[in-house]
């Protein structure tokens, strides 16, 4: 059916709601502590990352001298009481959110964040939002390889290429693109490049599930 649609698999970070700069926030407040120096361009290139990859560029390049582990979870500490606070969707997305949940369009949660932050997250959102998800301290590779996306179709026992995947950053889309997803590329923080199977708007307001299903067909 050309109108089919498995699933819509959602990136948290940037494209369902804007906290990448409580990440901003927190990578400046944690390098501080050590005397370091970490510029605006150093935490716009950790956009998308899996979290022991930022740790570790927070160590080599920001002076931070604690081990990774404890790194991200200090990471953690700070965004997740900054969420606790205020959940702050992206413009658009709740809408496009709940007009799959209303569908019956099951929606999975797709991060490189952790599970204590995606459940707070989660926990947040209007109840049944999420049938599923998957962090980043749950896969073996994070974003840009394709496993995160492998791993939340494989939840649900359907082909990726009959899902869509809604990113904003270069790592995610490359992620979602590896694995067969047709992907809708809203940029946030740092620009997204045209690609074979991505398009790209400049907002989720105004787009529609008939769209989503219109990628997937496509």
């Amino acid at each position: 059916m050309d109108n089919f649609l498995a699933a819509v698999l959602w990136d948290m970070d940037g494209t369902l709601v804007d906290t990448e700069p409580f990440w901003f926030d927190a990578e400046f407040e944690l390098v501080a502590e050590f005397d370091g120096t970490w510029t605006e361009a150093d935490a716009h290139s950790l956009v998308g990352f899996d979290l022991f990859a930022s740790a570790h560029e927070l160590r080599t390049r920001g002076g931070v001298r604690l081990e990774p582990v404890e790194v991200v979870e200090r990471l953690l500490d700070r965004v997740i009481s900054r969420v606790a606070e205020q959940l702050p969707w992206r413009p658009g997305a709740p809408e496009l959110l709940a007009e799959c949940v209303a569908a019956g369009v099951p929606c999975v949660l797709v991060t490189m964040s952790w599970r204590r932050l995606a459940d707070a997250l989660i926990a947040s959102a209007p109840a049944g939002s999420f049938v599923a998800s998957i962090t980043g301290d749950e896969v073996r590779k994070g974003k840009p390889d394709p496993e995160p996306y492998l791993a939340a179709a494989a939840v649900l026992g359907v082909d990726p290429v009959d899902c869509v995947a809604i990113e904003d950053s270069p790592t995610g889309v490359a992620s979602a693109l590896a694995a067969g997803c047709a992907t809708l590329g809203v940029p946030h923080v740092v620009p997204v490049a045209a690609a074979p199977g991505l398009t790209l708007v400049d907002s989720l307001v105004g787009v529609g599930l008939a769209d989503l299903r219109r990628l997937r067909a496509s």
